[in-house]
């Protein structure tokens, strides 16, 4: 049966979802923390693992009672100074910072700046697919917090040649990542890393809009097919995604270390830009050369 009450017991379930975030997220982060990291004696009689709620609370400044109700998902009005004590005193990192300002702000919007965020996107405007294609030297494509592959450009499509042969022309860099083990795997030297990344993203993505259901379904998914995937869920775990360096051992060009930087699209809030490249002069160049290569010529063989 649906209608209003079958509304508000949804509505309910996501709040209760949004608070449980928030609890383990700060007793995972205080967990991580030795008493030692923050200038407190270790003891020898510590019945839990890293600090305990009234060793943070003094730490930032708080009551007991008060950081007690807020790990528990009760912030009331929570100030921003109070909320970066609190980052402070666990030692936060600045991932780690943001994401709990996202959780704060889903569970009482009053408390904090609202963040401007739009609905799911599918499709990008024709412009920026113009402006990905002039990008001739690398990699570049667009995707959202969900890791939708919404657009790319012809070398990007060459990169990942094996995920867009399995997915489609819009696939998911996280299915790739951890349903395609047999693809992705030998694509990713440092496999555990790029999984560690993928489900790092995806963390700080369900914290800024837990409600998201298409977010929600992506991850009810991997965390039932995949077993890699459910245990690092369950770790709490997030990453910024906003500049590095990725390592990748393509079926056709070989080995390639690149570089890679990201930017939020401004017109496209919750979109964006990534673009890849390589050390001038270095190996990695000629191969990103020959992927050129492969990817222009009109039609692909098993060799460049």
């Amino acid at each position: 049966m649906t209608g209003a009450g079958g509304g508000a017991i949804a509505t309910s379930l996501k709040d209760m979802e949004t608070t449980s975030q928030l609890r383990d997220f700060l007793t995972s982060r205080r967990g991580g923390v030795k008493p030692e990291q923050v200038g407190l004696p270790p003891g020898t009689n510590r019945r839990v693992p890293g600090l305990r709620r009234g060793e943070v609370a003094q730490l930032a400044g708080v009551s007991v009672e008060y950081y007690t109700r807020m790990e528990r998902g009760d912030v009331g009005s929570v100030s921003e100074s109070v909320v970066n004590a609190i980052a402070d005193a666990l030692l936060l990192t600045e991932a780690e910072r943001a994401h709990l300002f996202d959780l704060v702000r889903t569970v009482d919007s009053s408390s904090v700046r609202p963040r401007r965020r739009l609905g799911r996107t599918v499709s990008v405007r024709p412009g920026l697919q113009v402006v990905l294609d002039a990008i001739a030297s690398g990699p570049a494509f667009v995707r959202n917090g969900s890791m939708d592959v919404l657009a790319g450009n012809g070398m990007w499509r060459a990169l990942y040649a094996d995920m867009y042969a399995a997915q489609g022309p819009q696939p998911n860099l996280a299915r790739f990542t951890f349903l395609d083990r047999e693809h992705s795997e030998p694509f990713h030297p440092d496999w555990e890393l790029a999984a560690d990344i993928t489900v790092g993203i995806l963390r700080m993505e369900s914290g800024r809009d837990p409600r998201d259901t298409h977010l929600r379904d992506l991850i009810d998914e991997l965390a039932t097919l995949s077993e890699a995937f459910r245990s690092r869920w369950g770790a709490h775990n997030v990453r910024d995604h906003g500049t590095g360096a990725k390592h990748f051992r393509h079926p056709i060009v070989g080995e390639l270390h690149l570089v890679y930087e990201a930017a939020e699209l401004v017109a496209d809030p919750g979109l964006s830009l990534l673009i890849y490249g390589a050390e001038p002069g270095s190996r990695s160049a000629d191969a990103l050369r020959l992927l050129g290569n492969w990817a222009a010529s009109p039609e692909r063989t098993s060799s460049p």
